[in-house]
């Protein structure tokens, strides 16, 4: 379409105006850039100055303590030669007495004869200038630069520094130190400055007296600053290369250029946005509705609650869960409407406290529903702040699961395991009755023998009846019958079910409660056990029925890895020991408990690397007649007292098994067993 004649001019004016504007911004960008440079610059040439005079701070303090160390000029030459070593600024240094004569010098190891070629003297009348200042001022002065040739046609522009010396008040004549300029330039200032930079001492005129580095471009940035010293002063100059325009200022040319021709086409590109923005709202009602339709799917609860408590969105598994419609619940405010009455007062000073700003456990927690009809949930409560796109906290986000399925598997399981308990115990039991019968044949042939004998004394006694012999045999016969009966009571004690009672005991009550088992198998063996308790070791919390069975296990299949015909055992290993020790907590945690390490050591043959990866395995066993499941259930009566069991290779063979148990300090001590 052909524009019209004014149309025409509008745009030429549009197009000056924007040209206008480049060509302006081109000229502002580099005289920024010019500006900027030259102020960094000023600003490193007053930093290299300061540099300089903390440096010559710094050597005057040295030169002090040169002197008040080395108060003779035989002590005074190994102390300035360390400092000529330390600091190659400096040329010479010279003690001179009040006169100006020289008592003792020593020159820099750097500079080979720097006053070789002319006598020392002729720079005496610039000394005495800055002595003189010194003097007058009680301080350090520094006489003006001057330039000193030297051999091969070389030369130093040099500068001498005064410090009056005084001992007990009276003076006693001047410490010189000759510094090199080019030396001030090379040592003091930080070199990270003087990166491809140009340093010099300048005349007030722009002579040039002592040259560092230069610059070889054309096109530089100059910067002078005052070194202003007692008695006198050096200009300082440093020059830098003009870089090139930073890339900033050009690409913010570039915007504004770009901007303002990307404004012609403005129009042009709305109706495409507007296209573009209609496909957009397309696109977000329909992430919206998946969006839902995956809320609505999920079988967890999601409730919003704004900042007062009151529900903002619920899903339609968490209105499945209490019984309720999202109309009911929306809008509601505290108390809720599922909350059981009984439980009113503590949730509300639980939500009291997640208001306040305490944070909220990640884990979640645990809590009790009631539904529409009266019917209770278990559920676990996982909250978080929700926070809005301005990144304010608008409120909370609850993600509710159902427990109630949970709990039910928990319950079958919990009951499975106590059968299985039930089972080894009886299981135990039964591969104990053959070495009981075998004890308890013991004592009753002896009540036997004692009864016979009694009856042989009452057939023959003719007079008076021997009552000494007669009581003496009843003695031996009750105290066998009372031997036979600890031992059925300790296996009826065993195999009775109990409930499952935690309760403080002391370790030497749970051993001896297993001792006659444990000696029943023992002595048919011919094992020796061994029973070691720490002095002081404290009590346990535990179920104490349970404890008893994990120690008779683990004796049991401590003595049966120890067989009589075993080689190994023939030089009197044959012994089982059962050993308990106090774990203390480390010195900075006073507060917590200390924990009870139960140990049962064997000396067999200990266990191979694959028997060891399964040895806690259910029903996994080396025995022949063995069910695989003592271990197993040994662990995990241990772990849900809260301990460990373990094991590990005992010294010099065998296998020691280690379980921990929760001390009972602070708790009631049980009756003996």
């Amino acid at each position: 379409m052909k524009l019209p004649p004014r149309r025409w001019l509008l745009w030429g004016a549009l197009l000056a105006l924007v040209v206008s504007l480049l060509v302006v911004l081109v000229f502002l960008a580099a005289e920024y850039e010019q500006g900027r440079d030259q102020s960094a610059l000023e600003a490193d040439a007053a930093s290299v100055v300061s540099d300089i005079r903390n440096g010559l701070l710094r050597n005057v303090q040295t030169l002090q303590s040169l002197h008040s160390v080395s108060p003779s000029p035989f002590a005074w030459e190994a102390p300035a030669a360390e400092v000529l070593a330390l600091h190659r600024e400096l040329v010479r240094l010279e003690w001179r007495d009040n006169a100006f004569k020289p008592r003792v010098a020593r020159d820099s190891p750097y500079q080979v004869e720097p006053f070789g070629v002319l006598d020392r003297e002729q720079a005496l009348p610039d000394l005495r200038q800055a002595c003189d200042n010194a003097r007058r001022i009680s301080g350090p002065a520094y006489s003006p630069s001057y330039f000193w040739p030297m051999s091969g046609g070389r030369g130093l522009e040099l500068m001498e520094l005064c410090l009056p010396l005084v001992r007990g008040g009276q003076p006693v004549g001047f410490l010189v130190a000759t510094y090199s300029l080019p030396g001030l330039l090379a040592e003091l200032p930080n070199p990270d400055l003087l990166r491809s930079r140009g340093l010099a001492f300048t005349e007030a005129d722009g002579t040039r007296l002592a040259l560092h580095s230069s610059v070889s471009s054309r096109r530089t940035l100059v910067a002078s600053a005052l070194l202003d010293l007692p008695g006198h002063t050096l200009m300082l100059r440093l020059e830098s290369p003009r870089a090139v325009y930073a890339l900033f200022p050009n690409v913010l040319t570039a915007v504004v250029g770009v901007l303002s021709l990307a404004l012609l086409a403005v129009l042009g590109l709305l109706a495409r946005d507007i296209g573009r923005r209609q496909q957009a709202e397309h696109e977000l009602a329909q992430a919206l509705a998946f969006r839902k339709a995956m809320e609505d799917s999920l079988v967890t609860g999601l409730r919003a609650r704004d900042m007062d408590s009151r529900v903002t969105y619920v899903n339609p598994a968490f209105c499945q869960m209490v019984g309720f419609t999202a109309e009911q619940l929306i809008g509601t405010g505290l108390p809720a409407p599922w909350w059981p009455p009984e439980l009113v007062d503590e949730y509300q000073q639980r939500q009291a406290v997640r208001l306040a700003g305490q944070s909220l456990p990640r884990e979640g927690w645990e809590s009790v529903f009631q539904r529409s009809d009266g019917t209770r949930v278990p559920v676990l409560i996982i909250e978080a702040p929700l926070i809005d796109a301005r990144g304010e906290q608008t409120g909370y986000m609850s993600a509710i699961i159902d427990l109630t399925e949970q709990r039910r598997v928990e319950e079958i399981n919990r009951a499975s395991q106590d059968r299985l308990q039930a089972t080894a115990r009886l299981a135990t039991m039964g591969e104990m009755a053959s070495m009981l019968s075998h004890e308890l044949n013991q004592p009753l042939a002896a009540m036997s023998s004692y009864a016979t004998g009694s009856l042989n004394l009452l057939d023959d006694s003719q007079g008076p009846l021997p009552v000494a012999e007669l009581r003496q045999a009843m003695q031996r016969i009750a105290e066998q019958a009372e031997r036979a009966g600890r031992v059925i009571r300790s296996v009826a004690d065993f195999v009775r079910r109990r409930e499952q009672v935690r309760e403080v005991v002391a370790p030497a009550a749970l051993i001896e409660a297993v001792q006659p088992l444990m000696a029943l198998q023992a002595r048919k063996q011919g094992i020796r056990v061994v029973v070691d308790i720490e002095i002081a070791c404290p009590q346990v919390l535990c179920d104490r029925t349970m404890i008893e069975q994990v120690l008779l296990n683990l004796a049991r299949n401590g003595m049966q890895a120890m067989p009589e015909g075993d080689p190994s055992t023939r030089s009197g290993l044959r012994v089982l020991t059962l050993q308990v020790r106090a774990l203390r907590p480390p010195a900075d945690d006073a507060l917590r408990k200390p924990w009870v390490e139960f140990g049962v050591t064997d000396h067999g043959q200990g266990l191979s690397e694959d028997v060891a990866q399964k040895l806690f395995t259910p029903f996994f066993t080396t025995k022949v007649e063995g069910m695989g499941l003592g271990l197993s259930l040994c662990r995990t009566v241990i772990e849900q007292h809260g301990g460990q069991l373990n094991f590990d290779a005992a010294k010099p063979r065998g296998t020691v098994f280690r379980f921990t148990l929760p001390s009972g300090t602070g708790e009631r001590l049980s009756s003996a067993p």
